[in-house]
């Protein structure tokens, strides 16, 4: 199965947009300032480079990333090579499209998995349950047939709510009772899909603390689980960060790496927080891949992750 499209055939314009709308409160921030700061500059000093660390620190871009930035642009300043405030704006757009790229990268499913399993994992309350309808419908308007699996049989509504979104998107659900074995549900539903030729099942899991030793070797339960009808399953296991955790993030995820093989992160709720540059700080520290960035509560909101999108939207002044 190779990487599946955008379905939405929106334009570059169109998308920038509605990421535009989606990162209001980033931009809020970030952008009204550092326009206001690029609007009045009439020469480039320290003072200025001041105020945008400042900027960047309080958007939580993260010490690492913003003293790289800094770095650079004072350089550039010693060596006389930014003209004015527009030189400047566009060489802090490609340095921050520069540290985003390596990791904005489009979920690849392998053709041959029959299927492919997506497992999602992550602490209490990071929007696993809606992210994984929301991925189900990103499937299956790309044509795949999908399945779902209600993992998550510790929280009382999670079980329901999945099932939910598997009747927005018509969507099967397998499920068992509240308190259930997670990997036992998991395992039924591997069956079914098999059973059913489906191409994408995803996998629901409960939300856990990163320091709950118990709730973490559950997720390895679960993964061998899988491995016991497909060697190579799960074929994806997605990260899900809250966006508003801030820095958390990071140790969020350096916890989980350690129970399960992430293979990419999905970033939920950027449209409510102003902490949008936690996206920066992820891709320095931690190198996964970004998959998918939540903008929105619509069904279509979550979105394939691109750097040069991302970035002109949260620096565009219009």
């Amino acid at each position: 199965m190779s990487n599946v499209a955008d379905t939405v055939d929106e334009g570059k314009q169109g998308l920038l947009a509605r990421f535009k709308q989606g990162l209001s409160k980033t931009r809020s921030g970030l952008t009204k300032n550092l326009g206001r700061l690029f609007l009045g500059a009439k020469t480039i000093d320290a003072d200025l480079l001041e105020e945008i660390e400042t900027l960047l620190i309080t958007g939580d871009f993260g010490v690492e990333v913003t003293q790289e930035i800094i770095q650079d642009l004072t350089d550039r300043v010693s060596r006389k090579t930014l003209a004015d405030s527009l030189a400047l704006r566009a060489v802090l757009r490609d340095l921050l499209i520069a540290i985003l790229e390596p990791v904005a990268q489009p979920l690849v499913l392998p053709a041959d998995a029959e299927p492919a399993v997506v497992l999602m994992v992550g602490v209490n309350g990071s929007g696993k349950t809606t992210t994984a309808g929301k991925l189900a419908h990103y499937f299956k308007a790309a044509g795949r047939k999908v399945l779902l699996a209600a993992g998550d049989t510790f929280r009382a509504a999670a079980v329901e709510q999945l099932q939910v979104w598997g009747d927005r998107n018509q969507v099967d659900v397998i499920a068992q009772h509240t308190g259930a074995d997670s990997a036992s549900v998991i395992f039924d539903s591997m069956t079914a899909a098999k059973s059913r030729g489906t191409d994408v099942l995803i996998a629901d899991t409960a939300g856990r603390l990163q320091n709950k030793k118990n709730l973490m070797d559950e997720l390895a339960k679960i993964e061998r689980v899988l491995k016991r009808q497909d060697p190579q399953a799960p074929q994806a296991v997605l990260l899900v960060i809250d966006a508003g955790t801030g820095q958390n993030a990071i140790s969020q995820a350096r916890e989980f790496l350690k129970a399960v093989a992430v293979t990419g992160i999905v970033l939920t709720k950027l449209d409510g927080t102003a902490r949008g540059g936690i996206l920066f700080a992820l891709a320095r520290q931690l190198a996964l891949p970004i998959h998918f960035v939540g903008i929105g509560e619509q069904v279509d909101d979550l979105r394939p992750f691109s750097a040069e999108i991302f970035v002109d939207a949260i620096l565009d002044n219009d």
